[in-house]
């Protein structure tokens, strides 16, 4: 119990008070929007990647070996809960549409690895190497591998939309047309989404990670007197992420619909209960599969709101789902703690 405490009051109740502070400043107008984005970008651009950089150069070709499996498991797991998401809004409701569902699983498809990944992990398992290589592992999945799929699969619903509404108001005509450049508009997505790819691994957040694991490859040492270089920049990133969330948040009216709600339960449940069986199948060790069973327990991707809001897509409910797990969190985050240290201990301790 006393363990709970510490995580609740360390790592928790600091996320909630920033994050607040972040919130109000935002709704008074203190902080608008354009500023919360601009937080964004120095967190993602320039404070994560160096906090992921730094950290994994400190590691070994064992400690790399050794998370082969972890990110074997995030890849599939974290990817299939993606698409079931995907296929659940896209396909089994009336009142949604391919783009719809394109929306949901680029939000709760994806843990915000990025936002929360340090400000709640190094306050339970410490400031190791380990840490560093969960949140690189999980972030290049969500951002080098997740957002170039929801994009693709985003842009081709708009695209299909687009081209029945112009058949729709232009007839036979349009259709024909339409037909005569099909093979055309699927080249074009076919292209699209190479360069949703490209452009992913081409941000700071996704490269910075795989330099770090080559470097260690590769067996270069690392220099310790350039550590303090990255660790000053390094210092702002959880800080600054939560603080943004807030901000992010303040700027989308919050409405709590029924689903919103299975967005919630989609990732506050289902995506960490999956990770933690196939952790379980696959024999991890015990901190690296409570690690990992967290990360995906972490909130929705901000990310995904503001993509939605981009696109002015299914907003309202995305937006209400990323809200109501930001403050179901607070309960799931402990009990994935005991419900992963319970099943370890009753299936492979």
């Amino acid at each position: 119990m006393s363990n709970m405490m510490h995580i609740i009051l360390y790592a928790i109740v600091p996320i909630i008070v920033v994050m607040l502070a972040g919130y109000i400043s935002g709704k008074k107008g203190i902080f608008t929007a354009d500023n919360g984005k601009a937080f964004n970008k120095v967190v993602l651009d320039y404070a994560l990647p160096a906090a992921l950089f730094v950290s994994i150069v400190q590691a070994n070709r064992h400690m790399l070996v050794e998370d082969l499996k972890l990110t074997v498991i995030s890849l599939v797991v974290i990817m299939a809960c993606f698409m079931a998401v995907y296929f659940i809004y896209a396909k089994c409701f009336k009142n949604t549409t391919a783009a719809d569902g394109a929306i949901m699983a680029l939000v709760n498809g994806s843990p915000t690895i990025g936002f929360l990944g340090f400000a709640v992990l190094e306050p339970i398992f410490g400031h190791t190497v380990g840490v560093a290589l969960v949140v690189a592992i999980v972030g290049i999945v969500v951002n080098a591998v997740g957002i170039p799929v929801g994009l693709s699969l985003l842009n081709n619903a708009l695209d299909k939309e687009a081209a029945q509404k112009a058949v729709a108001n232009g007839g036979t005509v349009a259709a024909t047309a339409g037909a005569a450049g099909g093979s055309a508009t699927g080249k074009s997505h076919r292209d699209a989404g190479w360069k949703a790819v490209i452009h992913a691994l081409e941000q700071p957040v996704a490269w910075a990670p795989i330099v770090a694991v080559i470097w260690v490859v590769v067996g270069i040492p690392w220099p310790e007197w350039l550590s303090p270089s990255l660790d000053l920049i390094k210092g702002a990133n959880a800080s600054m992420a939560v603080f943004a969330a807030g901000i992010t948040l303040s700027a989308f009216k919050i409405t709590i619909n029924w689903q919103g709600i299975l967005g919630c339960i989609l990732k506050m449940i289902v995506m960490p209960a999956l990770l933690l069986i196939v952790g379980l199948l696959f024999k991890m060790t015990e901190t690296n599969l409570a690690m990992m069973v967290i990360a995906g327990a972490l909130p929705p991707a901000f990310s995904g709101i503001i993509i939605a809001d981009e696109y002015d897509t299914y907003v309202a409910t995305s937006t209400s789902s990323l809200a109501l797990s930001v403050i179901t969190f607070i309960g799931f985050c402990p009990f994935w703690i005991w419900f992963t240290q319970f099943c370890y201990q009753h299936f492979l301790g």
